[in-house]
């Protein structure tokens, strides 16, 4: 947030009131440095700001705030902003209610305090080497830890430790374990750090035996009705690299119960039917063209319009998201009219008279911001680097990598399953008509080869499922059917990986996970320079073997 923004905050405090425009631009200014933060009100978790919506209005002098999610819809006046350490404090009004509340946007998503959240570890600890000693009774638990250790991508938040055998201990199991407690993106983060666990038991022998230890296997711990993921994975490990085992534990009955990995786990895959996406466009264009004439002289060759759905277009500007323009029914008619949005990130406020000069203003600061040259302080330059990455790539996958089709390049394909995540970064074919999955990460992430295999996983489900097209009497996979493809002849092979992140962002520990994949998990790292907002250009890439 910047310094202007936090001195119009402090007048809340001195009991100065803010207007409405300020009051707007401190929460959007919040929510664009603290894209991840969640919403609480009376202490409780009321909106998750990576899956909920959000908008901001000004009308007769007030400022009005929605938030909306699958779950619910919220609608408050802010009358008050208040900048505190962790979390921005809003004084609100609900409609019909004159005593006036509190909502918090907190960027910290774990509201246990550190003494709190170390003690449920400590006491998860023992539960674990309890039940362990329970339930093997010929395995010795040995040290087991939850302290952090950073230099092995270690976190606080699993317990890991092993299982020794017989009276030397020659024969052992890494073993590693999370708890409730966590939230589930740490819960279905476990088996990278148990990769990463069983690989440093290896080649650092842990517990200085004088003789080598053999690991043999990998035993995985999660909380019960929380292990899905982690078994789907688990199925495409390398199986002459170790013995997979996956338990869930009940800490109240201190029950563990092994797991059983089918052949492609439960993923209750869905994908939506291809749509026509220049149609998309054309039928939008009176809306993109209103959008259009708020921004700054010379911009409107540096915007991207991309069909979401039949009904949607989203405007871009280097990957970020920041206005949509929606075709929906008249109210009280059949005609369609259209709807037009603004905000960067996860706000969506409608555009109006009114709002138009806040459209103008974040437009302004967008575009001032959002370029090569801009500068790493900047929230908006920030936000969305991911998709900033993918943009170029797809708009210059020709010459980055010419051994793929850009005209069946599909972005951000809803295949649901499963799960949070259920959009691909990019999916295409290459010239002998095999899919390819491009997963895209521009900053360091531990579990970019695992979230990439969740994907090849839908895409591979999707494209074994073969039916009869009755139109053409032809055998076709999933894909085809919902009309993604077409003509194409699809290559019977299962599909390939490609992991792009810049050179100096690739995390230590990929390469290791990715050594633990099955050998039918054909993937290849390619990591490009620094400079990739200016010159994408590839630095190296690694192959498995």
């Amino acid at each position: 947030m910047s310094a202007d923004a936090r001195r119009n905050l402090q007048s809340s405090d001195s009991g100065t009131a803010q207007s409405a425009e300020k009051l707007a631009e401190a929460v959007e200014n919040y929510i664009t440095d603290h894209p991840e933060s969640v919403v609480l009100e009376d202490g409780g978790l009321l909106f998750d700001l990576r899956l909920a919506r959000y908008s901001l209005s000004l009308a007769h002098g007030r400022c009005l705030l929605q938030f909306w999610s699958e779950e619910r819809n919220l609608v408050r006046t802010v009358v008050g902003a208040q900048l505190r350490p962790g979390c921005l404090r809003l004084i609100t009004r609900r409609m019909g209610v004159s005593k006036p509340g509190a909502l918090e946007i907190v960027a910290q998503r774990d509201r246990r305090t550190p003494t709190a959240r170390e003690s449920e570890r400590r006491q998860y600890q023992r539960l674990l080497e309890r039940v362990l000693m329970r339930q093997s009774p010929d395995w010795t638990p040995d040290g087991f830890r939850s302290a952090a250790d950073l230099e092995h991508s270690f976190g606080p938040a699993y317990v890991r430790g092993q299982l020794l055998q017989g009276s030397r201990g020659m024969q052992a199991e890494a073993v590693i374990g999370v708890s409730a407690a966590e939230s589930r993106a740490t819960v279905d983060g476990v088996l990278t750090v148990g990769l990463l666990w069983l690989d440093h038991c290896r080649t650092h022998n842990v517990g200085k035996s004088p003789r080598q230890r053999h690991y043999g296997a990998l035993r995985v711990i999660v909380p019960v009705g929380m292990e899905q993921t982690t078994a789907a994975r688990m199925r495409w490990l390398h199986p002459g690299l170790a013995a997979w085992r996956l338990f869930t534990l009940d800490e109240k009955t201190e029950e563990l119960t092994a797991v059983e990995m089918e052949e492609d786990g439960n993923q209750n895959l869905r994908l939506t039917h291809a749509f026509d996406a220049q149609a998309a466009i054309e039928r939008a264009q009176p809306g993109i063209e209103a959008l259009l004439a708020l921004l700054p002289a010379h911009a409107a060759a540096r915007v991207e319009a991309r069909a979401k759905e039949a009904t949607e277009v989203a405007l871009l500007l280097e990957g970020l998201e920041f206005a949509r323009v929606r075709q929906q029914a008249a109210y009280g008619s059949f005609a369609q009219t259209l709807e037009v949005t603004f905000g960067a990130g996860g706000n969506e406020t409608l555009l109006n008279v009114e709002t138009e000069p806040l459209c103008r203003s974040l437009l302004a600061r967008l575009f001032a911001a959002r370029h090569p040259n801009g500068t790493i302080k900047d929230a908006l330059f920030r936000l969305r680097t991911e998709g900033w990455l993918e943009s170029r790539i797809r708009t210059g996958i020709t010459e980055f990598l010419p051994a793929l089709r850009q005209e069946f390049l599909y972005s951000q394909v809803p295949a649901m399953a499963s799960g949070e995540r259920g959009m691909m970064d990019l999916l295409t074919v290459d010239r002998s008509g095999r899919l390819v999955v491009i997963e895209v990460k521009a900053d360091e992430d531990l579990h970019l080869p695992l979230q990439a295999l969740d994907y090849w996983m839908c895409v591979r489900s999707l494209h074994g499922d073969r039916g009869l097209d009755h139109a053409t009497g032809r055998m076709l996979d999933a894909w085809q059917r919902s009309g993604y493809f077409p003509g194409v002849e699809m290559a019977d092979l299962p599909p390939k990986i490609l992991l792009v992140a810049p050179a100096l962002r690739i995390h230590p520990a990929n390469e290791i996970v990715l050594r633990y994949l099955s050998p039918q998990v054909e993937w290849e790292l390619i990591a490009v320079g620094e400079d990739w907002r200016t010159a994408l250009k590839t630095v190296f890439r690694k192959r498995r073997g």
